[in-house]
Protein backbone atom coordinates (compact mmCIF):
# COMPACT_ATOMS: atom_id res chain seq x y z
CA UNK A 1 0.00 0.00 0.00
CA UNK A 2 1.36 3.68 -1.08
CA UNK A 3 -1.25 5.74 -0.29
CA UNK A 4 -2.22 6.55 3.01
CA UNK A 5 -5.36 4.83 3.77
CA UNK A 6 -8.48 6.61 5.68
CA UNK A 7 -9.55 5.37 8.83
CA UNK A 8 -12.69 3.37 7.70
CA UNK A 9 -10.54 1.60 5.17
CA UNK A 10 -8.78 0.26 7.99
CA UNK A 11 -11.30 -1.21 10.17
CA UNK A 12 -11.04 -4.65 8.31
CA UNK A 13 -7.46 -4.88 8.16
CA UNK A 14 -7.28 -4.25 12.14
CA UNK A 15 -10.09 -6.94 13.07
CA UNK A 16 -7.88 -9.61 10.57
CA UNK A 17 -4.95 -7.96 12.45
CA UNK A 18 -6.77 -9.00 15.54
CA UNK A 19 -7.71 -12.55 14.29
CA UNK A 20 -4.39 -13.22 12.90
CA UNK A 21 -2.84 -12.14 17.29
CA UNK A 22 -5.10 -14.59 18.30
CA UNK A 23 -8.28 -11.89 19.37
CA UNK A 24 -6.69 -9.54 21.32
CA UNK A 25 -3.29 -7.60 21.04
CA UNK A 26 -1.95 -4.20 22.46
CA UNK A 27 -2.35 -1.17 20.39
CA UNK A 28 1.64 -1.52 19.02
CA UNK A 29 0.96 -5.51 18.08
CA UNK A 30 -2.18 -4.23 16.07
CA UNK A 31 -0.26 -1.67 14.17
CA UNK A 32 2.71 -3.52 12.96
CA UNK A 33 0.34 -6.76 12.16
CA UNK A 34 -1.83 -4.01 10.26
CA UNK A 35 1.43 -2.66 8.46
CA UNK A 36 2.84 -6.02 8.16
CA UNK A 37 -0.90 -7.42 6.54
CA UNK A 38 -1.65 -4.78 4.65
CA UNK A 39 2.11 -4.15 3.55
CA UNK A 40 1.83 -0.28 3.96
CA UNK A 41 5.20 1.72 2.45
CA UNK A 42 7.53 2.41 5.55
CA UNK A 43 7.28 6.34 3.99
CA UNK A 44 3.74 6.03 4.87
CA UNK A 45 4.62 4.66 7.93
CA UNK A 46 6.64 7.52 9.34
CA UNK A 47 4.37 9.96 8.26
CA UNK A 48 3.39 12.52 11.21
CA UNK A 49 0.01 13.25 12.18
CA UNK A 50 0.44 16.53 14.03
CA UNK A 51 4.36 17.24 15.69
CA UNK A 52 3.67 19.79 17.57
CA UNK A 53 1.11 17.58 19.80
CA UNK A 54 1.91 14.43 19.58
CA UNK A 55 4.33 11.44 18.69
CA UNK A 56 1.85 9.66 17.15
CA UNK A 57 1.87 8.60 13.31
CA UNK A 58 -1.03 9.64 11.02
CA UNK A 59 -1.21 5.76 10.10
CA UNK A 60 -1.37 4.98 14.30
CA UNK A 61 -3.56 8.29 14.54
CA UNK A 62 -6.52 6.37 11.85
CA UNK A 63 -6.09 2.91 13.73
CA UNK A 64 -7.02 4.61 16.84
CA UNK A 65 -9.95 6.33 14.84
CA UNK A 66 -11.05 2.97 13.32
CA UNK A 67 -11.12 1.01 17.38
CA UNK A 68 -13.11 3.84 18.45
CA UNK A 69 -15.83 3.44 15.94
CA UNK A 70 -15.46 -0.47 15.94
CA UNK A 71 -15.20 -0.01 19.63
CA UNK A 72 -18.89 1.78 19.62
CA UNK A 73 -20.54 -0.67 17.10
CA UNK A 74 -19.99 -3.60 19.52
CA UNK A 75 -16.49 -5.54 17.78
CA UNK A 76 -13.92 -4.38 20.11
CA UNK A 77 -13.25 -3.96 23.69
CA UNK A 78 -10.27 -2.50 26.32
CA UNK A 79 -9.16 -3.32 28.98
CA UNK A 80 -7.64 -0.84 31.54
CA UNK A 81 -4.07 -1.61 30.64
CA UNK A 82 -4.80 -0.83 26.94
CA UNK A 83 -5.13 -4.39 25.68
CA UNK A 84 -8.25 -4.85 22.58
CA UNK A 85 -10.42 -8.05 22.60
CA UNK A 86 -12.38 -9.10 19.37
CA UNK A 87 -15.84 -9.44 20.91
CA UNK A 88 -18.38 -12.29 20.12
CA UNK A 89 -19.68 -10.43 17.54
CA UNK A 90 -16.57 -9.59 15.73
CA UNK A 91 -16.07 -13.36 16.31
CA UNK A 92 -19.25 -14.26 14.37
CA UNK A 93 -19.03 -11.54 11.19
CA UNK A 94 -15.54 -12.50 8.80
CA UNK A 95 -15.90 -9.02 7.64
CA UNK A 96 -17.94 -5.58 8.40
CA UNK A 97 -19.32 -2.77 5.90
CA UNK A 98 -17.29 0.93 7.05
CA UNK A 99 -20.21 2.71 6.17
CA UNK A 100 -23.00 1.05 7.92
CA UNK A 101 -20.09 1.14 10.92
CA UNK A 102 -20.25 5.00 10.29
CA UNK A 103 -24.04 5.32 9.75
CA UNK A 104 -24.58 3.56 13.36
CA UNK A 105 -21.71 5.31 15.53
CA UNK A 106 -22.78 8.63 13.82
CA UNK A 107 -26.55 8.27 15.03
CA UNK A 108 -25.23 6.95 18.26
CA UNK A 109 -23.29 10.14 19.00
CA UNK A 110 -25.84 11.99 18.06
CA UNK A 111 -28.43 10.60 20.18
CA UNK A 112 -25.50 11.10 22.83
CA UNK A 113 -25.23 15.09 22.16
CA UNK A 114 -28.97 15.51 22.53
CA UNK A 115 -29.06 13.91 25.53
CA UNK A 116 -26.22 16.00 27.05
CA UNK A 117 -27.66 18.98 25.25
CA UNK A 118 -25.16 20.12 23.25
CA UNK A 119 -25.13 20.84 18.89
CA UNK A 120 -25.41 17.81 16.85
CA UNK A 121 -22.22 17.16 14.52
CA UNK A 122 -23.88 15.16 10.95
CA UNK A 123 -20.51 15.62 9.73
CA UNK A 124 -18.66 11.62 9.99
CA UNK A 125 -15.10 13.23 8.46
CA UNK A 126 -11.93 13.90 11.01
CA UNK A 127 -11.13 17.39 11.98
CA UNK A 128 -7.64 18.56 12.99
CA UNK A 129 -9.19 19.13 16.45
CA UNK A 130 -10.62 16.34 16.85
CA UNK A 131 -9.26 13.51 18.88
CA UNK A 132 -9.55 9.30 19.31
CA UNK A 133 -11.50 8.17 22.37
CA UNK A 134 -8.57 7.11 23.96
CA UNK A 135 -6.12 9.89 23.29
CA UNK A 136 -5.46 11.83 26.43
CA UNK A 137 -4.68 15.50 26.66
CA UNK A 138 -2.03 14.96 28.83
CA UNK A 139 -0.22 13.09 26.36
CA UNK A 140 -0.42 16.07 24.09
CA UNK A 141 1.14 18.43 27.16
CA UNK A 142 3.80 15.81 27.90
CA UNK A 143 4.80 15.21 24.58
CA UNK A 144 5.09 19.45 23.78
CA UNK A 145 6.83 19.90 27.02
CA UNK A 146 9.31 17.18 26.37
CA UNK A 147 10.02 17.44 23.06
CA UNK A 148 10.39 21.89 23.12
CA UNK A 149 10.75 23.15 26.84
CA UNK A 150 13.25 21.00 28.44
CA UNK A 151 16.43 20.82 27.49
CA UNK A 152 18.21 17.54 26.28
CA UNK A 153 20.27 17.25 29.44
CA UNK A 154 16.92 17.69 31.23
CA UNK A 155 15.55 14.69 29.28
CA UNK A 156 18.59 12.78 29.93
CA UNK A 157 18.63 13.16 34.00
CA UNK A 158 14.70 12.82 33.49
CA UNK A 159 15.99 9.09 31.45
CA UNK A 160 18.44 8.77 34.40
CA UNK A 161 15.20 8.88 36.97
CA UNK A 162 13.34 7.09 35.13
CA UNK A 163 16.02 4.26 34.96
CA UNK A 164 16.16 3.88 38.72
CA UNK A 165 12.86 4.31 39.65
CA UNK A 166 12.31 0.91 37.89
CA UNK A 167 14.83 -0.94 39.40
CA UNK A 168 18.17 -0.06 38.13
CA UNK A 169 20.85 0.46 40.19
CA UNK A 170 24.39 2.24 38.93
CA UNK A 171 22.48 4.61 36.59
CA UNK A 172 24.92 7.21 34.94
CA UNK A 173 24.55 9.52 32.31
CA UNK A 174 27.35 9.71 30.11
CA UNK A 175 26.65 11.89 27.05
CA UNK A 176 30.02 12.10 25.39
CA UNK A 177 29.99 12.90 22.00
CA UNK A 178 31.73 10.93 19.43
CA UNK A 179 30.43 8.02 21.57
CA UNK A 180 28.15 6.42 19.35
CA UNK A 181 25.26 7.95 20.49
CA UNK A 182 26.02 6.42 24.02
CA UNK A 183 24.04 8.73 26.33
CA UNK A 184 24.08 6.60 30.03
CA UNK A 185 24.63 2.85 31.78
CA UNK A 186 22.85 1.66 34.08
CA UNK A 187 22.84 -2.04 35.45
CA UNK A 188 18.99 -3.49 35.51
CA UNK A 189 18.47 -6.45 38.20
CA UNK A 190 16.13 -9.17 38.02
CA UNK A 191 14.08 -9.69 40.89
CA UNK A 192 17.40 -9.07 43.22
CA UNK A 193 19.20 -12.39 41.24
CA UNK A 194 20.03 -11.46 38.15
CA UNK A 195 21.39 -8.48 36.41
CA UNK A 196 22.25 -7.28 33.15
CA UNK A 197 24.37 -4.22 32.39
CA UNK A 198 22.76 -2.09 29.93
CA UNK A 199 23.34 0.81 27.71
CA UNK A 200 20.87 3.70 26.50
CA UNK A 201 20.20 6.39 24.55
CA UNK A 202 17.90 8.70 24.98
CA UNK A 203 16.73 11.08 22.14
CA UNK A 204 14.08 14.08 21.85
CA UNK A 205 12.35 13.63 18.55
CA UNK A 206 9.52 14.25 17.07
CA UNK A 207 9.27 12.19 13.97
CA UNK A 208 10.28 8.50 13.58
CA UNK A 209 13.51 6.99 14.35
CA UNK A 210 14.83 4.75 11.47
CA UNK A 211 16.45 1.47 11.05
CA UNK A 212 19.90 3.22 10.75
CA UNK A 213 20.04 4.72 14.13
CA UNK A 214 18.81 1.36 15.77
CA UNK A 215 22.38 0.24 13.95
CA UNK A 216 24.47 3.07 14.75
CA UNK A 217 23.52 2.58 18.28
CA UNK A 218 24.34 -1.14 18.09
CA UNK A 219 27.21 -0.96 16.89
CA UNK A 220 28.33 1.50 19.74
CA UNK A 221 27.06 -0.71 22.30
CA UNK A 222 28.26 -4.51 21.30
CA UNK A 223 31.11 -5.62 23.72
CA UNK A 224 30.01 -2.89 26.06
CA UNK A 225 26.79 -4.28 27.34
CA UNK A 226 24.65 -7.19 27.43
CA UNK A 227 21.11 -5.20 25.96
CA UNK A 228 20.73 -1.91 24.49
CA UNK A 229 17.57 0.68 25.69
CA UNK A 230 16.72 3.29 22.95
CA UNK A 231 13.95 6.37 24.76
CA UNK A 232 12.44 8.93 22.24
CA UNK A 233 9.84 10.99 22.54
CA UNK A 234 8.60 10.01 19.14
CA UNK A 235 8.08 6.86 17.04
CA UNK A 236 9.78 4.23 15.76
CA UNK A 237 9.72 2.96 11.42
CA UNK A 238 8.40 -0.95 11.28
CA UNK A 239 11.71 -1.11 9.86
CA UNK A 240 13.48 0.18 12.91
CA UNK A 241 11.31 -2.40 15.52
CA UNK A 242 12.72 -5.35 13.33
CA UNK A 243 15.83 -4.45 13.20
CA UNK A 244 15.85 -4.15 16.74
CA UNK A 245 15.22 -7.95 17.38
CA UNK A 246 16.89 -9.09 14.41
CA UNK A 247 18.23 -12.65 14.91
CA UNK A 248 21.51 -12.89 15.44
CA UNK A 249 21.84 -9.40 16.66
CA UNK A 250 22.34 -8.57 20.70
CA UNK A 251 18.69 -6.99 21.47
CA UNK A 252 17.99 -3.87 21.59
CA UNK A 253 14.36 -2.78 23.83
CA UNK A 254 12.36 0.43 22.50
CA UNK A 255 10.24 2.90 24.51
CA UNK A 256 8.85 5.36 22.41
CA UNK A 257 6.76 8.43 23.37
CA UNK A 258 3.42 6.65 24.16
CA UNK A 259 5.56 3.69 26.34
CA UNK A 260 7.50 6.60 27.83
CA UNK A 261 4.06 8.46 28.35
CA UNK A 262 2.70 6.02 30.14
CA UNK A 263 5.71 4.92 32.12
CA UNK A 264 6.49 8.32 33.92
CA UNK A 265 2.62 8.32 34.78
CA UNK A 266 2.83 5.13 36.33
CA UNK A 267 5.46 6.03 38.38
CA UNK A 268 4.09 9.47 39.27
CA UNK A 269 7.27 11.16 38.01
CA UNK A 270 5.79 14.87 37.01
CA UNK A 271 2.58 13.15 35.69
CA UNK A 272 -0.07 13.07 38.47
CA UNK A 273 -3.49 10.81 38.84
CA UNK A 274 -6.25 12.53 40.68
CA UNK A 275 -9.00 9.65 41.57
CA UNK A 276 -12.74 11.56 41.90
CA UNK A 277 -14.76 10.43 44.27
CA UNK A 278 -18.37 8.85 43.67
CA UNK A 279 -21.17 8.03 46.23
CA UNK A 280 -24.07 6.16 44.87
CA UNK A 281 -26.81 4.60 47.02
CA UNK A 282 -27.31 1.04 47.04
CA UNK A 283 -31.55 1.20 47.40
CA UNK A 284 -31.73 -2.55 47.53
CA UNK A 285 -29.12 -2.62 50.06
CA UNK A 286 -31.39 -0.10 52.36
CA UNK A 287 -34.83 -2.29 51.18
CA UNK A 288 -33.13 -5.57 52.62
CA UNK A 289 -31.93 -4.64 55.58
Amino acid sequence: MNEMPTFDSLMNPLLNALRHLGGSGSIDEIYEKVSELEDIDEEILSTPHNPEKSNQTEVAYRLAWARTYLKKYGLLENSSRGIWTLTQKAKEENKVNPTKVLKYVRELDKKETIQKKKASKDNIELAENETPEEAKAWREELHYLLTHEISPDAFERLTQRLLRESGFVQVEVTGKTGDGGIDGKGIARINGLMSFHVIFQCKKYQGSVSAGAIRDFRGAMVGRADKGLFITTGTFTSAAIKEATRDGAPPVDLVDGENLAEKLKELSLGVKTEMVEKVSIDKDWFLNI
